[in-house]
């Protein structure tokens, strides 16, 4: 194959790049037998039209390596691509135990499904379905179900946010490429085989992992909603059992293998391993709040006269600096087109999220903005780092009115430090409202410093990114897990056939990389 870059304007449909391929390596066009696109992205740098780049993998009827060296592009042989392994090295009497429908539990499943395992995947919340009907009502009435919304239920909190699928981890065996095949697969967009950025959208990622989960069950998996594990079996060293609750009665499956894709907001889990003496850590996290912004003002300071012209899709932004006293201060999970989510599970206490749909066309654009925390800065107990989540979140609870509403603030109103009475030309998007506040009074002090550090650098590189009007929401709590539970290079606990996985045990990042950790716990216990 011969590997080039072709570029075309922006435009909403795909375009023909067999032409300009041909052009390029100066053959023609019944002679190209096959164009695989591998990868796009958007162009968009200042003093120049913006462009698309398509990376474009052409298989040629004849002579690849002269045509690649007379045209001086890239020959490349084939690529190996990655493929768990199909049966287990030896066989299990005991059927697996998956506890959490999140990425990576979702993704361990899928692998032993494909592999003639029989999992079983324990959900303490609802399938999709009833997540849609319980957020939806939580939305109208800020009644919440603290067993079945944002945080908990089938396909984890990323099935309410952006769908982000981007990670920084390293991939040299291609586990990213088989997490994007399952999920184009089963629903999302084939662009994000190949996309720089892929998302999938909230509306569409319901359906995604809906389907996944047909599939398990088709291949004898099976699925335990609202289920919750209350307890784990140890028998000398490795789990021989775990106890579920569902509808108020308990009972225990065998089984002398449970993965943990417990997520990070099962603190009654966590504290039940504990007892249990599975071994944890505190860890570096992060909190803060959500920032908004109108999304045609951020199209603006990112494309500049070609914002809002056919085929530019909303812009994004990725931004982080380091304040003097050596903090970092970041944006995460940037949505834009999207809104502000209550995400809490808990009655009493309030968290943001952010969220958008597959074409990202509301009015505002919304990124978490956090500001990292070390141990020193929580305590020494294991669990003191929840403990300031939770306190933060009882309080934002309580600045909001202590019915769900969300504490909102302007940002010139917060760089000052006084309530805020009214908004500009930024709206808060929260979808079950927004109150005025002044969020310093929520914020540990180191918080609300390093952040008044780090706006006015923001700004510097995004033009009105620390504009007056500008609305910050609290509290975004959730954004990563202040604890890990530890495992070796096997990916097991010191207690034997205890697999803790994912974003919750605190050895991923997001969805993808979520999903990636799965996959190789999935092929640890099937070698």
């Amino acid at each position: 194959m011969i590997r080039i870059t072709l570029n075309t304007p922006p435009c909403e449909g795909l375009p023909q790049l067999k032409p300009q391929a041909a052009k390029a390596l100066k053959v023609s066009e019944t002679s190209i037998k096959n164009i695989t696109i591998i990868g796009r992205s958007l162009d968009a740098r200042r003093g120049r039209p913006p462009c698309l780049l398509w990376a474009v993998e052409v298989s040629l009827d004849k002579d690849e390596k002269r045509i690649a060296a007379k045209t001086k592009a890239v020959y490349v042989e084939s690529e190996t691509v990655f493929a768990p392994p199909s049966k287990p090295l030896h066989e299990h009497a005991l059927r697996p135990v998956i506890v959490g429908s999140g990425p990576a539990g979702m993704f361990a499943a899928i692998v032993l499904a494909r592999a003639g395992c029989r999992p079983i995947v324990i959900e303490r919340g609802g399938d999709v379905q009833k997540r849609i009907k319980a957020t939806d009502r939580f939305f109208a009435t800020h009644e919440l179900d603290p067993e079945c919304n944002i945080q908990f239920g089938e396909g984890g909190a990323g099935t309410f946010s952006d769908g982000k699928l981007g990670t920084l981890i390293r991939d040299p065996s291609k586990r990213i490429d088989y997490v994007l095949k399952v999920l184009a697969e089963h629903g999302a967009d084939g662009d994000i085989l190949y996309v720089n950025k892929p998302h999938v959208g909230t509306d569409v990622l319901r359906v995604v992992v809906a389907s996944i989960r047909d599939e398990i069950i088709r291949l004898g998996g099976e699925y335990m909603f609202d289920t919750k594990l209350t307890n784990v079996e140890i028998t000398d060293g490795r789990i021989s059992g775990a106890e579920v609750t569902s509808g108020g009665q308990k009972s225990v499956i065998k089984t002398d293998t449970l993965f943990l894709g417990i997520g990070h907001s099962a603190r009654d889990t966590f504290r039940m391993l504990h007892s249990l003496g599975v071994p944890m850590q505190q860890k570096p996290f992060s909190m803060g709040l959500r920032i908004e912004h109108l999304q045609s003002e951020i199209d603006k300071a990112m494309y500049h006269d070609y914002a809002g012209k056919p085929g530019m899709p909303s812009a994004d932004y990725k931004l982080s600096c380091m304040t003097k006293s050596g903090r970092g201060v970041y944006t995460f999970c940037m949505c834009p087109g999207g809104t502000v989510v209550p995400a809490s599970s808990d009655i009493d206490g309030f968290v943001t999220n952010g969220m958008s749909y597959r074409a990202r066309d509301l009015i505002n654009a919304n990124s978490a903005l956090l500001v990292g925390i070390s141990p020193e800065d929580v305590g020494k107990k294991l669990f003191d780092g929840m403990e300031l989540q939770r306190r933060l979140e009882k309080a934002a609870f309580a600045m909001g009115g202590g019915d769900q509403t969300a504490p909102a603030q302007t940002l010139g109103d917060f760089m000052q430090g006084r309530v805020t009475t009214g908004f500009g030309s930024v709206k808060p998007s929260c979808l079950t409202g927004a109150k005025g506040c002044d969020l310093n009074e929520l914020l540990p002090r180191f918080m609300s410093d390093a952040f008044k550090e780090a706006l006015p650098v923001f700004g510097t590189k995004i033009k009105g990114f620390d504009s007056p009007d500008v609305v910050l929401t609290g509290i975004e709590s959730r954004s990563t897990c202040p604890l890990r539970i530890l495992r070796g290079e096997d990916m097991q606990s010191t207690v034997r056939g205890l697999y803790p996985i994912g974003e919750g045990a605190g050895y991923a990042g997001g969805i993808t990389s979520a999903a990636v950790d799965g996959i190789k716990a999935a092929e640890k216990y099937l070698s």
